[in-house]
């Protein structure tokens, strides 16, 4: 017969049991997500384009953190600014890695690059380079070369208003290079710009997570050529050496035209080659090659698009266009062209760039994360080597923070710059992975914005018979959204023609003073 004091014992193994099964179980307990099927997990549900959507449908189910598995490798996906700032921001030490991209890193090349270098010293070495260059302190010295392309780009749109994509890429370009490399691009078809604009293209598209099998799949690497499946290998191999030419090509001019003067100073290369007397030992050289690599290409798609994006918003806003023109008026005035140390004076502008990287999110995914640890948040675990990725796009669109979110409001901001930080600290990056290059960008946007409103009307664009054409935009949709062209429409009553443009816009010089300073705006370094 069983004793009273046998049952109690039993009943208090069970109880325990219960306990212990339920702790375990909880201590592994996954943030939410779609259900996973054996192997695969989520692999055939993973979206490849604008995956920001599919990512910002799937939090009304699921919520502001999301778990899938992609053949076996976990993917935490954060749909709140509030989780991303906790655990992206706070909790920099545990997710400031990387995680192994195949494709991208190890047989395109882009591993080598401060972008999908994993945390650690080779990576702080390169932060600690291109800080030389790009930091806040060094910023104001890279002002005039960026007002003076700004009033450039101005000063050739206004001769041919097609010539805007053109114009934004080149300009843009022009200040990126020369501050990097000390070498000045002569036009829009010379290899120092559209090689690296070519790699940037080919990185959207290898950093995509699930683009290419290999990276769920690393034995594939090994197949031999000859396999069905393995184009990819042909593909990589073609992109290694545009992104080769893109890194070394550059550095190498500026390390041979030092010595004959024709490196410009200062510039990241051409300084640090200087005052090595142009020989740097071998592994400080290979991280001043990749890190001036991450720069020049983390700065020419992103500046891009948002560049082309404010011209399309003051299209489409003419009021806050000529709002804008009043306040930069007011404290400028009209005699002479604005400068970047204007801007500490322009609120109403600096909220309307602010709600340009808003509305435009040049990497509305980021790049993604990865755990060095395990960690839990709200009784969640995120396991070491999860892959981390924010959704930037919803944070940035989220319509309980931002109503209206496909307007565009600049007075939303209410001139409030601990408000505009916010969006700020969003669109270029978490912790300690946040972009180096913040200060030198907003420089470039700065310019090309001020010498813009204080100069020209933006104007929809005529056809032959004057009508006005109407544009839209297509972006691309990998991890770079940067725009591939504009869609016009000419609207004649009822119907509407639609066809490709080249420019959104036209601009027309405000004032007769306007067109004099920048007629005497030189066109040659």
């Amino acid at each position: 017969m069983v004793s009273l004091s046998d049952n109690i014992a039993l009943l208090a193994i069970a109880s325990l049991s219960i306990l212990a099964y339920t702790f375990l179980r909880n201590s592994d307990k996954k943030p939410p997500g779609p259900f996973r099927l054996p192997i695969i997990g989520n692999a055939h549900q993973m979206p490849v384009d604008s995956p920001w959507l599919t990512f910002t449908e799937w939090k009304k189910k699921y919520g502001d953190i999301i778990h899938v598995d992609i053949l076996g490798r976990p993917l935490v996906i954060i749909n709140s600014a509030k989780v991303a700032r906790e655990l992206m921001d706070k909790r920099s030490a545990v997710y400031s890695d990387r995680p192994h991209f195949i494709m991208a890193g190890d047989l395109v090349g882009y591993g080598e690059t401060f972008v999908l270098q994993p945390y650690g010293e080779n990576w702080r070495q390169q932060r600690k380079l291109i800080a030389q260059a790009f930091g806040q302190a060094s910023i104001p010295r890279c002002y005039s070369l960026q007002e003076k392309e700004a009033q450039i780009l101005i000063k050739n749109v206004l001769k041919d208003p097609s010539s805007l994509f053109t114009q934004i890429k080149l300009r843009i370009g022009v200040i990126i290079i020369r501050v990097t490399y000390g070498y000045y691009v002569k036009d829009e078809t010379d290899p120092f710009l559209t090689t690296p604009l070519k790699a940037m293209d080919n990185f959207s598209e290898a950093s995509i997570p699930g683009n290419f099998m290999v990276d769920v799949l690393p034995f594939m690497r090994n197949l031999p050529s000859w396999m069905p499946g393995s184009g990819f290998l042909q593909t990589a191999k073609a992109w290694r050496k545009i992104f080769y030419d893109a890194s070394y090509n550059p550095y190498e001019w500026s390390k041979q035209n030092l010595r004959t003067g024709k490196t410009l100073l200062p510039s990241l290369c051409g300084t640090l080659l200087q005052n090595a007397d142009g020989e740097l030992p071998d592994e400080t050289e290979e991280r001043l090659v990749w890190a001036a690599t991450s720069m020049m290409g983390g700065g020419l798609d992103t500046n891009m698009t948002t560049a082309l994006s404010f011209f399309l918003d003051m299209l489409l806003y003419p009021d806050i266009q000529h709002k804008a023109q009043i306040e930069v008026d007011s404290v400028v005035g009209t005699d002479k062209l604005p400068e970047v140390k204007d801007i500490a004076s322009l609120p109403f502008i600096r909220s309307i760039v602010t709600e340009v990287l808003r509305l435009h999110p040049a990497i509305p995914m980021g790049i993604p994360h990865a755990v060095t640890q395990d960690d839990s948040y709200n009784g969640m675990l995120i396991k070491k080597g999860t892959m981390v990725m924010a959704n930037v796009w919803h944070m940035l669109h989220d319509p309980e923070v931002y109503p209206d979110p496909m307007d565009f409001k600049p007075e939303r901001y209410n001139n409030d710059d601990t408000e505009m930080q916010k969006v700020i600290n969003l669109a270029f990056g978490f912790g300690r992975r946040a972009c180096p290059g913040i200060h030198f960008a907003f420089g470039t946007l700065y310019s090309i914005v001020l010498t813009t409103l204080a100069t020209c009307d933006i104007l929809p664009a005529l056809n032959a018979n004057e009508d006005k054409i109407i544009p839209s935009v297509k972006y691309s949709s990998g991890t770079i959204r940067y725009i591939i062209r504009f869609i016009s429409v000419i609207y004649d009553g009822l119907s509407g023609v639609v066809f490709l443009s080249t420019s959104p816009c036209t601009l027309k010089p405000r004032s007769s003073k306007a067109e004099t300073l920048l007629a005497e705006v030189a066109t040659v370094p």
